[in-house]
């Protein structure tokens, strides 16, 4: 099944800094549910902390902000707590939700060609709609942007 704008996103399930956490346990409520490469490094770190800040409002408007990425339950923990994000992380180390959501992509780190995850976000409205998808995103600003969106909805 291919993720597409306007199209019923696929149930899945993941573990989470709150528990398992599934897309079909989140119905009635916008999700949003933005990937990010690697816990503690600066693009991360911003973007969480730029969630983080705006997290009243996304709850105002009724939605559960998720962030995820390939990284262990153990690093998220301590990645969380560090920033204190009021929302939970998954954990996808098997790249299932990554895959599902096609955001594994080829990149140039330090001169060398390794696989990891793009920058990305993803708005899931509360039937489970993808409303809206970022890709590649630039860290300034993006939260605000995303909250305008689901502010929209």
């Amino acid at each position: 099944m291919t993720l597409e704008v306007g199209k019923q996103v696929a149930d899945f399930s993941v573990a989470s800094t709150a528990g398992d956490f599934s897309l079909s346990g989140a119905r009635g409520k916008a999700v949003v549910l933005y990937f990010y490469p690697k816990d503690n490094t600066p693009g991360c770190t911003n973007e969480s902390a730029d969630f983080r800040d705006l997290h009243p409002q996304f709850e105002s408007a009724g939605a559960i902000v998720a962030g995820l990425s390939r990284d262990s339950l153990r690093s998220h923990e301590g990645f969380r707590s560090k920033l204190d994000l009021p929302f939970p992380l998954l954990s996808d180390a098997d790249e299932a939700v990554c895959t599902q959501f096609g955001v594994i992509k080829m990149k140039n780190m330090y001169g060398k060609q390794v696989r990891g995850i793009e920058r990305s976000t993803f708005v899931i409205d509360a039937r489970g709609v993808l409303v809206r998808e970022w890709r590649g995103v630039k860290v300034a600003g993006h939260a605000a942007e995303v909250l305008a969106c689901v502010q929209a909805l």
